[in-house]
């Protein structure tokens, strides 16, 4: 009987070693970019945010912009809509970039050129390219969407994921793959480095600094570096707020020319 007991006893222990090993199974890839995306791109229903952002050319030379970008969430990892007024300097003021982002079809995006009372459709090609003369790009403002790569996992660490990305459309971009390294406790990407086709490291874009606000993680300072070209531009993000409970009427085409007293 005693036997009989320790046998019971023994393969107890190894179904519940069995069951800790398998609750302790490494994220796969796909599983990382999702929590990535989502504590990077959708902290809280809704968000407001301060940006000072410092443009530097490669000889040196500085210019800045200064613009409030609002955030409203249709669901989770889904359709989300941005809105980004301009402050400063005086040649951008009252200009705004705005964005609805869909998972299943190009984004939509528009910027209002109130110098000439222009509202123009940015193109789907358009994406990668310059941020108003910034080293952001306009898709850097409202996030690649995941299922336009190829994830692969290389490396785990005490305190990040090392992943790899390559384009399922590589026509359609500048680089042949990008490497992003995410935070394990927050998910928050800390780095992310692109590659052209000949394999050369090119673009680096960097959370410089994080902080907890209203129990999300946040980025509040970031960097792209270009490498190619020696510029870089930095973004300060101050006064951020989750959970505004702003509508969705304030991300449609009528406040392009006419800004929601959200951003002033």
């Amino acid at each position: 009987m005693r036997h009989l007991a320790k046998i019971v006893w023994t393969m107890g222990l190894l179904l519940l070693l069995c069951g800790q090993a398998t609750a302790a199974e490494p994220p796969t890839a796909g599983e990382i970019v999702t929590q990535a995306n989502l504590a990077a791109y959708y902290a809280g229903k809704d968000g407001r945010a301060e940006v000072a952002m410092t443009i530097t050319d490669s000889q040196g030379r500085t210019r800045s912009r200064e613009f409030v970008i609002l955030r409203r969430d249709g669901e989770d990892g889904g359709r989300q809509f941005f809105y980004v007024y301009f402050n400063k300097p005086s040649d951008v003021r009252k200009m705004v970039f705005m964005v609805h982002k869909f998972t299943d079809r190009d984004d939509d995006r528009w910027l209002y050129l109130p110098a000439l009372d222009l509202v123009k459709r940015i193109a789907s090609s358009d994406k990668r390219t310059s941020f108003v003369g910034s080293h952001f790009f306009y898709e850097d403002v409202s996030g690649r969407s995941p299922d336009e790569d190829h994830h692969e996992l290389l490396e785990t660490t005490d305190k990040a994921f090392l992943l790899k990305h390559t384009p399922k459309s590589p026509e359609g971009v500048e680089f042949s793959y990008y490497t992003t390294s995410i935070d394990r406790q927050t998910y928050l990407p800390q780095r992310a480095e692109y590659y052209d086709r000949n394999g050369r490291k090119y673009r680096v874009v960097e959370a410089l600094e994080t902080r907890e606000i209203q129990g999300h993680p946040t980025v509040v300072k970031s960097r792209v570096q270009d490498l190619a070209s020696g510029g870089e531009t930095v973004s300060e993000f101050t006064k951020i707020k989750y959970d505004l409970n702003l509508t969705e009427e304030l991300f449609t085409e009528r406040y392009l020319r006419r800004p929601p007293r959200e951003v002033r």
